[in-house]
């Protein structure tokens, strides 16, 4: 499915002007490394395949994906060690989602989602929120912000049918390892570099934070937990649940 249908910079702007009483998705990614078997757009894609997915259910429209993100942690992204993560800094991320809302809100859109496929960037998209709804309120306007993500809505036997090979190792893991790569084959097999997946040693989980970030905490693969048994019906599993658990949130959340 092309979905061009709930792209908005596919649309002319009167037909972007009449969709204003409608949800409209703003996709938040980063470009950050994903191993040798993953390119660098994984977490954009996955989030402008989510939010097109989501919106088709919800008759919502998706704004284009931001595809930069707030800096990758070494144990939940590897971090700057690794050349093609190019990270923004906290208040940056902070800003573009603040603009952005704005002209949302400008046009007079009033149902706002957040998608975002970025571990690090939900404290700085929640602090935008944040500040934008205290804005908004004192200016007398009624404007609905909802965030998510495509992890946190999973069902509990979700996972249960997709980890039936390896165990789950946590979220902030599952960088490159299963998930994402079986999300990968299933949205976009054509960029997945499938002799490249290989048995691989599991990253140590980290007890404190330093700076100068130590190179000997990241496996140098830069993939945190082996992507081995990934296939493309494990990401149909993870995509399915993930939309209709987000299509609730929808109904739930937008009044």
């Amino acid at each position: 499915m092309s979905f061009n249908h709930v792209r908005m910079n596919h649309m002319v702007w009167k037909e972007y002007a009449a969709r204003k009483d409608d949800i409209i998705i703003l996709p938040i990614g980063a470009t950050e490394q994903h191993g040798p078997h993953l390119p660098l757009c994984v977490d954009s894609v996955l989030a402008e395949e989510f939010a097109l997915r989501l919106a088709d259910k919800v008759n919502g429209i998706v704004a284009p994906t931001i595809s930069y993100g707030y800096k990758s942690a070494p144990l939940s992204g590897g971090g700057p060690l690794f050349p093609g993560t190019i990270d923004l800094n906290g208040s940056t991320v902070q800003a573009i989602i603040t603009d952005i809302v704005d002209e949302f809100v400008k046009d007079g859109f009033t149902k706002i989602f957040i998608l975002s496929a970025h571990f690090e960037n939900q404290a700085f998209i929640l602090e935008a929120m944040d500040l934008m709804s205290q804005k908004y309120e004192a200016m007398g306007k009624n404007i609905q912000l909802v965030n998510s993500n495509w992890w946190d809505p999973l069902s509990p036997d979700c996972l249960d049918k997709v980890f039936t090979e390896v165990p789950f190792p946590g979220w902030a893991f599952e960088h490159a390892a299963v998930t994402e790569t079986s999300l990968m084959m299933y949205f976009a097999p054509h960029l997945v570099r499938e002799n490249e997946i290989k048995p691989s040693k599991q990253a140590e989980p980290g007890t404190y934070f330093k700076y100068p970030i130590e190179k000997d905490i990241v496996p140098e693969t830069g993939v945190l937990a082996p992507a081995v048994s990934s296939t493309a019906e494990r990401g149909k599993i993870i995509a399915d649940d993930a939309i209709e658990n987000l299509v609730k949130i929808c109904k739930k959340a937008f009044k």
